[in-house]
């Protein structure tokens, strides 16, 4: 996906409704204190702004949510189970001022809640094309690109050959290249600088989903192309065949398109097809549109034209899906989105004081529902947040309530969940992250026929004041509702009854705004079994490169003996390699060479250490030896060397019995004859 943000009004059908709900919600407002009814707010009060500073202040990082830990993400990239994990990719700037030049960077999680960061993965820097935007990994278990049986290959969004001047401006002719891997994806090559799918004169080319079309042996890609979606199949994922087009005219430009096969909850099996878009210029949301339907293989058919919405915040954007290799059945599935809208990308408070900017939507898991003769998906946070990560569970009780009624918790990362039952009322809800006076909350209720989320009470990113309050349709007749919730420090995701219908919208609370309160408009409610879940903190340890060998020199504070004195990195094409350079023990006198490389000292903060290597099969112990070496104390703890072969293979050590040591990363070359040499790159300590 590109950084441009998408320019759509927001549609003066849905202002003049809101209009007509604050002229009837003022007539109760005199009676009870609610200090912001739906629709009231147009715009953030002057306090919101100082609270957002103070926000910013006290600090914006997510307590149970997916954050970048540095600089600025985007888009989600569909993660891949890979050797009993998921490898969560994701679009990374690392010169967040530029607000271009996105890598791909990697997080691992088995439970889709705890993420632990294994750093850049593909780099922008690697080839000529420059960013990497979205696109795909797919395991090629059959080795049917040809990079070995099980290698990891992406389909990636880049510019082809650009300018300087398209590079400063991401302005260059996109096109589809492949990146692969052959180390489980935690470092990706270029294979060359040509797209495997040219641009052809389109002036929107990006974001290609790939999928493995067992029926018929073959991949299948979706591309999209401005306001269509094109569909391309190969045998090879190298040489691709246009197949068909999906068309749409009025979501504007589209972007992250999805397609995925779900057994719905009657039993009937149904394709789904996603896409992020701009729904505004139809009254609808600017998240994730999708549609069910039939897939033969090449075309798409949808069962209806119109799409559904798989969130109606204003923030669950670029979502991407994935399979649940545990569930057989395929009856549900993951997903998760960007919390962030390119309507106001980078204006979010997070930057100036906390160095990040980028949370992502709680993990979710989702399902297809019949209702009537259609289908819809239904939403809940994935089942491992509460079994997994729930700290403390504490049930308030049942209230019944007529006005305002504060309750007995204060907090700005939890999750609530409530039965709310009426007879006749106007407006019931709650005030979440509320200040002290009232003054500032976003409110999250049901009014009349539409449940909402209102953020405009509060610290909001939208300065245009026009995000305000999302609605989904609710039934008038219904008096009851369960409402589940979830608050983390700058963001509110509601869940409506079943989790047909999901609100997720960033929210930048003052600090210091941490109280909840229930009430009513109109009528008296009860509030039934109102229950907050707080969890565990889910931030990362950011991956540290101790090595990527990239510089005229072995490194800073590393030392050499021998043969290696005075040497450095040398150029190195064999594969598995990542980037131009590698440590090459092959210098001087070629496997004559002898003696040692070692670093500075390092202390041991992550549990595992990995690097690359190829080279001569010579253990340490067996003398002479070519071999890595980790030194505590000068003496060696963990040890691996090469196979007789030139390709590097990951190697990775599990330190967590070394926590808080100080340690040493040694390469030592004493052998002289036949595979007298290692190869070493990308030495990184990770979670």
């Amino acid at each position: 996906m590109m950084t441009a943000p998408l320019a759509f009004p927001r549609p003066t059908r849905r202002l003049r409704r809101t209009a007509a709900i604050v002229i009837g919600a003022l007539a109760v407002a005199a009676l009870i204190p609610v200090a912001a009814p739906p629709g009231a707010a147009t715009a953030a009060p002057a306090a919101a702004s100082a609270a957002s500073e103070s926000a910013a202040s006290e600090g914006n990082r997510a307590q149970y949510h997916f954050t970048v830990p540095d600089h600025w993400k985007n888009d989600p990239q569909r993660p891949l189970y890979v050797n009993g994990a998921f490898n969560y990719y994701y679009l990374y700037n690392g010169d967040y001022d530029q607000k271009v030049g996105t890598a791909w960077r990697l997080a691992t999680t088995t439970d889709n809640v705890m993420f632990a960061d294994q750093g850049v993965v593909a780099d922008k820097g690697t080839n000529a094309n420059y960013d990497l935007w979205s696109g795909s990994a797919v395991l090629d278990s059959a080795n049917t690109a040809g990079y070995g049986a099980d290698a990891i290959i992406m389909l990636v969004t880049q510019m082809d050959h650009p300018t300087p001047a398209q590079i400063a401006n991401a302005s260059g002719p996109q096109a589809q290249f492949l990146w692969y891997s052959t180390d489980g994806g935690l470092n990706f090559q270029p294979a060359g600088d040509t797209p495997v799918i040219a641009n052809g004169g389109r002036t929107d080319f990006r974001d290609p989903k790939v999928i493995w079309d067992a029926d018929r042996g073959r991949w299948v890609a979706l591309i999209a192309e401005g306001q269509k979606i094109g569909f391309y199949t190969s045998p090879n994922l190298t040489d691709w065949t246009r197949a068909s087009e999906y068309v749409n005219t009025g979501l504007g430009t589209l972007e992250c398109p999805d397609l995925f096969q779900i057994t719905a909850d009657d039993g009937t099996s149904r394709w789904v097809m996603g896409i992020s878009a701009n729904g505004y210029a139809t009254d609808e949301p600017n998240t994730y549109a999708y549609w069910t339907g039939t897939f033969d293989g090449s075309t798409f058919v949808p069962d209806v034209t119109a799409p559904q919405w798989l969130d109606h915040g204003f923030d669950w954007y670029g979502a991407v899906t994935w399979a649940d290799p545990a569930n057989a059945a395929n009856d549900s599935r993951f997903a998760m989105a960007w919390m962030n809208n390119w309507s106001y990308p980078h204006v979010t408070p997070n930057w100036p004081a906390d160095g990040f900017n980028g949370t992502d939507s709680i993990v979710r898991e989702i399902s297809l529902k019949r209702y009537g003769t259609g289908y819809s998906l239904v939403s809940q946070p994935v089942a491992a947040l509460e079994e997994d990560h729930a700290t403390s569970v504490r049930n308030l009780g049942t209230f019944a309530v007529n006005g305002q009624l504060p309750l007995d918790y204060e907090g700005s990362a939890y999750q609530l969940e409530a039965d709310i039952s009426w007879a006749d009322l106007d407006n019931v809800g709650l005030q979440l992250r509320a200040s002290a006076d009232d003054s500032r909350h976003a409110d999250v209720g049901v009014f009349d026929d539409f449940a909402y989320l209102n953020r405009g009470g509060t610290g909001n990113p939208d300065a245009s004041g026009q995000k305000l309050e999302s609605q989904v349709p609710f039934d008038p007749a219904a008096k009851n509702v369960h409402l589940r919730i979830l608050v983390d420090r700058t963001t509110v995701e509601v869940f409506v009854n079943d989790g047909r219908y999901v609100m997720s919208s960033e929210v930048f609370a003052d600090a210091a705004d941490t109280g909840i309160n229930l009430f009513t408009s109109g009528g008296a409610a009860t509030f039934s079994d109102v229950t907050i879940t707080e969890f565990a903190s889910v931030a990362q340890r950011p991956a540290r490169v101790l090595a990527d060998f990239e510089g005229t020199t072995w490194g800073a504070g590393w030392t050499a003996t021998g043969s290696f004195a005075g040497q450095g990195p040398s150029g190195y094409t064999a594969p598995g390699t990542v980037g131009s350079q590698v440590l090459n023990s092959y210098v001087g006198g070629g496997d004559a060479a002898t003696g040692t490389i070692t670093s500075a000292p390092f202390t041991i903060d992550r549990s595992s250490l990995r690097f690359l290597i190829g080279g001569g099969a010579h253990p340490l112990g067996v003398e002479p030896a070519t071999s890595v070496n980790l030194l505590v104390n000068g003496q060696p703890v963990r040890t691996a060397t090469g196979t007789n072969d030139g390709a590097l293979r990951p190697v990775t050590w599990d330190l967590t019995d070394l926590a808080g040591q100080s340690a040493q990363l040694q390469v030592l070359d004493d052998a002289t004859g036949a595979w007298g040499h290692l190869v070493v790159d990308q030495a990184v300590l990770s979670d």
